[in-house]
């Protein structure tokens, strides 16, 4: 719902300021304009506790270089405020591994997402191109799914291992674990703006997320405990992104 109104209120922006820029060639004399664009990053967080305990189980571990992310995201200048420019955004990203021993399948699922407001500055010594630094503040999770199977599985075995004793459920080679840590996080960031463009822009920027937050479940919201205190989403990022709009730097 969020980035809907966003979308609908650049969209707004975009064709009023088409008209403004017909009557004049101009620039203005702080930044100007917004738009909406699609995000693909790359996130790099810390999973040695969780490969440790993947190592145990024989599956792979997960690539210490991080993993794609992909995203929606969207701004606007505030005209009363020179150089500030409020946005949102939206993303997520996973990476998984898999293995097979003695015909048993086992994969480890490992995935964040979140979504948030953006405020940044935009550095005023340089003409043509936006430099903004500023901060995302929002929520995210993290989420680790672990699945362990032998094969194609029936309607009826599925039903039926539920329906099984404690002793037996106990010894069933089918098991499934998801993982959700929910937080708050708060990204420093640092953005390029290149326009190709009024209309069109590229960006590449770079920042760090900062999480709050050690509420862990397990599977339907069941309370996990002793979870290592070093285990959280904090990540360094790369973003780059192309937007749809109108852009006077």
């Amino acid at each position: 719902m969020f980035m809907k109104k966003i979308h609908f209120i650049t969209i707004i922006i975009f064709f009023s300021l088409i008209s403004i820029y017909s009557q004049t060639d101009e620039y203005f004399d702080a930044p100007f304009g917004g738009g909406i664009g699609y995000n693909p990053g790359w996130i790099i967080p810390n999973l040695d506790i969780i490969n440790s305990q993947l190592k145990s189980l024989g599956i792979p571990e997960l690539s210490n270089s991080g993993f794609y992310t992909s995203g929606i995201s969207g701004f606007m200048y505030l005209g009363f405020l020179k150089h500030i420019r409020l946005g949102g955004i939206g993303f997520g990203g996973s990476t998984s591994r898999n293995i097979s021993i003695a015909g048993i399948n086992k994969e480890a699922i490992y995935s964040l997402s979140g979504g948030g407001i953006s405020i940044e500055y935009t550095l005023p010594y340089v003409r043509d191109w936006g430099i903004s630094v500023g901060t995302t503040l929002g929520r995210g999770s993290m989420e680790l799914e672990l699945f362990q199977n032998r094969g194609s599985m029936s309607w009826s075995n599925i039903w039926s291992e539920l329906n099984a004793n404690p002793t037996t459920l106990l010894k069933s080679q089918n098991i499934n674990r998801s993982l959700k840590n929910s937080y708050w996080f708060i990204i420093p960031t640092i953005n390029v703006d290149i326009p190709l463009n009024r209309f069109i822009t590229f960006r590449v920027g770079a920042g760090y997320q900062i999480t709050f937050g050690d509420n862990w479940t397990v599977d339907n919201d069941i309370d996990v405990t002793g979870v290592p205190s070093g285990l959280d989403a904090n990540s360094y990022f790369i973003q780059t992104g192309i937007y749809i709009g109108f852009f006077s730097f």
